[in-house]
């Protein structure tokens, strides 16, 4: 009887990591097969979609490197993501560890209301965003992005950062003022060293949001050299109600993979970072 139980239990364990796993490795597995199909294979009622029912063929990858601008594309989303990235980090790590040291409720409700302004819609703010960036010349380049985006990764990041440090005790940064060392150099020697995993969960977040990010990118940029990655793969890959199958899926293919083979390397300090503010 306890056999019988102990196989049911594992059976039904494995089946539900089985049915987790390919659910999370279709869409990859589809655009691995899509990409090397040819068009006539892709667009055949009759054949079976989840297999090659002709020969693979690379004229999807040829035509994506040779015939757009995809690899500056590439080139464009990591200098955003970068630059804005150094931003965030610059900005938000100060403001949540204030935040979270302040006494009373008072951090806590800003900290809430700077977390409040990452919920407005992009579709509100790129008509007043478009005004701020026409004046600065900043039209139809990625440095207009780069000025943008760090709109919503701040306080989104902001957030993430104060309850990480609400998880640091305050006894360690007294310990070491006691020591002798400032506010400051007891920020940098004692709390920036254990804030590594909440620092990687903000850097993983916010390039994430940078390469995901669409409405800010097609309000700003029209030149097909300037455009980020998500933009040109949708803008120049979908010509009327023409879908270069092929080339979007080797497309999104190419772009996501090194985000989640990034999300795996670093998966535990990830979940650390996550849920360092919930530990009190």
């Amino acid at each position: 009887m306890r056999l019988g139980k102990w196989l049911l239990g594992e059976g039904s364990f494995y089946a539900a990591v089985i049915t987790l796993v390919t659910f999370a490795a279709f869409p990859f597995y589809w655009m691995l097969i899509t990409t090397f199909k040819t068009d006539a294979d892709l667009y055949n009622l009759k054949s079976n979609p989840y297999w090659f029912n002709a020969s693979p063929t690379l004229e999807h990858l040829h035509y994506l490197f040779q015939e757009t601008l995809f690899l500056q594309w590439l080139w464009n989303t990591a200098i955003i993501g970068v630059c804005v990235v150094a931003i965030t980090l610059v900005v938000a790590l100060p403001a949540g560890y204030s935040l979270a040291r302040m006494s009373g409720r008072g951090g806590e409700s800003l900290g809430i209301g700077i977390f409040l302004t990452y919920l407005v819609p992009p579709t509100l703010l790129f008509l007043p965003l478009s005004r701020v960036i026409s004046a600065l010349g900043l039209q139809d380049s990625l440095w207009s992005l780069v000025l943008v985006y760090p709109t919503f990764t701040i306080p989104f990041c902001t957030w993430l950062f104060m309850g990480f440090f609400k998880s640091i005790p305050r006894e360690i940064e007294e310990a070491a003022i006691v020591d002798g060392c400032s506010v400051v150099g007891a920020f940098l020697k004692t709390v920036l060293p254990l804030s590594v995993p909440g620092i990687l969960t903000v850097v993983i977040f916010a390039f994430t949001l940078t390469m995901q990010e669409f409405v800010y990118a097609l309000t700003f940029i029209s030149s097909s050299d300037q455009k980020p990655v998500t933009l040109g793969v949708a803008t120049d890959l979908v010509r009327g109600d023409i879908f270069y199958w092929g080339e979007l899926m080797a497309a999104a293919l190419i772009a996501s993979v090194p985000v989640a083979i990034a999300y795996n390397l670093f998966l535990d300090r990830f979940i650390s970072g996550i849920t360092g503010g919930a530990v009190k």
